[in-house]
């Protein structure tokens, strides 16, 4: 089995030396099915991640520019090319916060909410998942993780419409609990994938140690398990949120008029009013997905030190 594109930002830098995932290995391009199970393999360094990081932001160069345009087309104007302090303006994030009607106030609004619950509920799922997967007396790992990473692997067209149908016959279409159902299952893969990297390194003798003094293991999760997981929980949280709030094709099967959401709306503008707004929301989206990305470099380097991993 083999399917392309998967996120490589989230293959590199997912937090590990080496993760099993229970028949399934992922590459920066590439997902492979084995019978006996499989690694995955991260950079041993974060020279890549940031220079790729630095590489993103610049090929953006051009949209930061032209969100500071003081003109209404999408032009760099002469006195742009000679830096006219005149020729940039912040006329369009005014515009953003408070223009006519304000659309992009409650597309933001929108993308918000669904966004934090919808990480909500992948953490809770997806950490639950993952110290289930952990045990050694787990039964069907292997067809378990391939169901719980699926959605990662099925085309998102196909997950839309089959979703689409689901949500319409229990009545949940067009609704914003339809929404984070939707993005939860979308969500919860990643979380999976982080929680059992972090996992992967996990001494479990501290909870064996736990058990034998008399602690239940409610507490022994929530003082010895949980602090030491935090770091890939956390992580995986964050791309659970970005999943959400960058994603727009199932928003388009289940969103009605008042589910609009950040995406959703930079489509219609590029549909119907191709304006320099949509130009000054997509910056401040890059900003967004930096200080993700950085937070998700740090956690990884802060879990690698509770761990105790040199490198």
């Amino acid at each position: 089995m083999r399917v392309e594109s998967v996120d490589m930002y989230f293959v590199k830098y997912i937090g590990a030396e080496e993760i099993n995932l229970n028949g399934f290995i992922m590459k920066s391009d590439s997902v492979y099915n084995f019978s006996h199970g499989s690694t995955i393999k991260t950079p041993k360094g974060a020279a890549l991640y940031y220079s790729e990081l630095i590489r993103q932001f610049l090929s953006d160069e051009e949209t930061v520019k032209l969100s500071f345009n003081a003109e209404e087309f999408l032009v760099f104007s002469d006195g742009m090319k000679r830096l006219d302090p005149e020729a940039f303006s912040l006329r369009w994030y005014q515009d953003m916060i408070y223009g006519t009607k304000n659309p992009w106030g409650l597309a933001a609004k929108n993308s918000f909410i669904i966004a934090i619950f919808a990480t909500l509920g992948s953490v809770i799922l997806g950490t639950v998942a993952a110290l289930g997967l952990s045990s050694r007396h787990m039964p069907y790992k292997g067809l378990i993780m391939a169901t719980l990473i699926s959605p990662m692997i099925v085309p998102l067209i196909i997950s839309g419409v089959a979703i689409f149908f689901f949500m319409a016959k229990i009545g949940l279409a067009g609704t914003h609990l339809g929404i984070i159902l939707a993005h939860i299952v979308l969500g919860t893969p990643f979380v999976v994938i982080t929680v059992t990297a972090t996992l992967s390194g996990f001494d479990h003798s501290v909870t064996r140690a736990a058990s034998s003094l008399g602690s239940d293991p409610v507490n022994t999760f929530v003082k010895i398990t949980l602090p030491l997981i935090l770091p890939g929980v956390i992580s995986g949280g964050l791309f659970a949120f970005v999943t959400s709030f960058d994603e727009v094709v199932v928003v388009l099967f289940l969103a009605g008029l008042e589910n609009t959401t950040i995406p959703i709306q930079m489509w219609t503008g590029l549909r119907e009013q191709l304006s320099p707004t949509i130009l000054a929301v997509a910056t401040c989206l890059i900003v967004l997905s930096v200080l993700i990305l950085v937070t998700a470099e740090l956690l990884r380097r802060r879990s690698e030190r509770l761990r105790g991993i040199n490198r």
